[in-house]
């Protein structure tokens, strides 16, 4: 009789070293993504604790002189009037939202639905580029060629001078552009290519298809993408002060020159206002309007994305 004897294998539990290796890969970037998320919260914080002690102890000191429609703190006497930045502001952004909107949504939807593949392929890059060129170049655009050449010479409300609100808007809008075209054209394209047939096949028209189904289905990605255009234009600093101009004028002609709560920050920034003298302050309390808008509108934006936002597998 032959006796057969079997040899029971062990089991290895532990991980192999190339998964080993995957596992510590893994929990590095987890450490890295988490400094690098308490790092923009410490960041945040640092921004609201450095604006607000200041602005708030200058809007005490300020008192009700701030609603008033003369600005220069870097004067003598002092004026805290500050409407005239506001509206400066609001023109601004208004007009790069006017012309970058129908633009940048026309140019999302052409390359999402319209553009072939290898069409696609080449305009986008471009417009990615123009994003990237330096806002100087295009304040030196606005300020020697839009101004000159067709606000002083088109624009039929009173004498427009070198600057201009309407200038500076036109130029912001063009800046923005890009963002709008391409942060849409990317969820314009993440809808299903099923819910397209699906309107192909119910006799739909390529712009019903696009207007009426892709642009409503996308839609919370599309109002990200103005959001994000809204920030960058409210928060342009180099544009609005060298094609705007940096006189605080309260007016309702987009055709004269203005200042926007940025391009004060700008400007009074390199001045010689003495640091922590009161027209010093002003700085941080625009500052920290700009802050708070900014974020009012973001809070805002976010809601509405929760609200239609969309999700497919």
């Amino acid at each position: 009789m032959i006796e057969v004897k079997s040899e029971r294998k062990s089991v290895v539990l532990s991980p192999s070293p190339h998964l080993q290796r995957r596992l510590k890969t893994q929990q590095t970037a987890r450490v890295l993504m988490q400094v690098a998320t308490v790092m923009s919260i410490v960041v945040t914080v640092g921004i609201v604790a450095s604006l607000f002690p200041i602005a708030i102890r200058t809007l005490i000191n300020i008192g009700s002189r701030i609603i008033g429609t003369s600005w220069a703190p870097l004067f003598e006497p002092p004026e805290y009037g500050i409407v005239p930045l506001f509206t400066g502001t609001i023109f601004v952004v208004s007009i790069a939202m006017i012309v970058a909107i129908p633009v940048g949504l026309a140019a999302a939807i052409f390359l999402s639905d319209y553009a072939s593949f290898n069409l696609r392929r080449i305009v986008k890059p471009i417009l990615e580029v123009l994003a990237g060129i330096p806002t100087v170049v295009l304040g030196l655009f606005g300020l020697y060629v839009i101004n000159p050449s067709y606000v002083e010479k088109f624009w039929p409300i009173g004498e427009p001078l070198a600057y201009s609100a309407l200038g500076a808007g036109f130029v912001t809008g063009i800046l923005i552009v890009p963002i709008i075209a391409s942060v849409g054209d990317d969820a314009l394209s993440a809808v299903p290519r099923a819910m397209r047939e699906a309107a192909y096949a119910l006799g739909a028209t390529r712009r019903e298809v696009a207007a009426k189904v892709v642009l409503n289905a996308g839609l919370s990605g599309a109002v990200a993408a103005l959001i994000l255009a809204f920030a960058r234009a409210f928060g342009e600093t180099t544009i609005a002060l060298m094609v705007a101009g940096s006189y605080p004028k309260l007016s309702g002609n987009p055709g004269d020159p203005m200042m926007t709560l940025c391009a004060f920050i700008g400007f009074a920034g390199i001045g010689d206002a003495e640091v922590g003298s009161q027209a010093y302050n002003t700085i941080f309390l625009v500052g920290a309007i700009l802050f708070l808008i900014t974020l009012a509108f973001n809070i805002l934006g976010n809601k509405f994305i929760a609200r239609y936002r969309e999700a497919y597998e």
